[in-house]
């Protein structure tokens, strides 16, 4: 099973210092950042590198310039004591003192990169990418800092659920997204599906036990936006689960299956990039 501990909160929210990239650098794998530059940030990058002492070498910077008002960004590699030079665009969605999402995918050849959905550079590989298991930032407040894992999605829970236990899901939905479904699984059924259908804007709650589905519970206004990140918390109490998505409460379940050591899945799957899934036992 995949491991679940793939994102990185800071304690502080501006980082200087490196951050070590889970598993290093490989191919496929898209690494996934979220924040904001500073308003008053003279200089802010993103840097893979293969270490944070001094001379490291540097893989990709990805340096946002806002001289002139006229936002641009520039990407460099550092290696054998010196900058490559910078290969610019010409546009930047990245602005200070606003939310960016930037992911970083890992080819063969390249690393693709775009923020807030918009692609921006495929910048060639200028040394290799499985030496790289650091990543720093500079001038930035930072949210989230990740890797996507692969939906569909299924993590154990050592211990069951019992009152007071919490399940914290990170994803992005994607843009063209239909459907995301979360179901807390025993070994006899599902004790709690959570599937919103976007096409009808509707969200169904519901239970299978003894080979059939119950009575459906549904109710309109899906609580997540299409291309939007969100962190989804499923909060098991005595009597009912609470729902919230990005701290706001969004649905009640009261449970049909009661016997919660026995629920022993969570499986996440459907229109999603996946950045992690927590269990918070009380």
């Amino acid at each position: 099973m995949a491991d679940s501990q793939i994102f990185h909160k800071p304690t502080q929210s501006v980082i200087t210092q490196g951050i070590p990239i889970t598993g290093g650098l490989k191919e496929g794998k898209t690494i996934v950042i979220i924040g904001r530059i500073l308003s008053n940030a003279h200089k802010s990058y993103i840097s893979l590198k293969d270490g944070t002492h001094p001379s490291a070498k540097t893989a990709l910077c990805i340096s946002p310039h806002f001289e002139d008002d006229h936002p641009h960004i520039l990407y460099k590699t550092f290696q054998n004591g010196s900058w490559d030079s910078d290969q610019p665009t010409s546009k930047s969605p990245l602005l200070q003192d606003q939310l960016f999402t930037i992911k970083i995918l890992v080819t063969a050849q390249a690393y693709e990169i775009s923020a807030n959905g918009e692609e921006l550079m495929v910048y060639n590989h200028r040394m290799p990418f499985d030496q790289m298991n650091i990543i720093s930032m500079e001038g930035m407040e930072l949210d989230f800092f990740g890797h996507l894992v692969v939906a569909s999605y299924k993590k154990e829970l050592i211990n069951g659920l019992k009152p007071g236990t919490v399940i914290v899901i990170h994803g992005t939905v994607n843009s063209d997204c239909k459907r995301i479904e979360i179901n807390l699984r025993h070994r006899y059924g599902i004790a709690f599906h959570y599937l919103c259908r976007f096409e009808e804007n509707a969200v169904v709650r519901n239970t299978w036990t003894d080979g059939q589905w119950g009575r459906e519970e549904r109710s309109g206004d899906i609580p997540f936006a299409n291309g939007e990140f969100f962190e989804m918390k499923f909060t098991c109490k005595a009597e009912q689960y609470d729902v919230s998505v990005n701290g706001q409460q969004a649905h009640t379940y009261k449970h049909r299956f009661t016997n919660l050591d026995d629920i022993d899945v969570v499986e996440v799957c459907g229109g999603l990039q996946l950045f992690s899934v927590e269990v918070k036992d009380p």
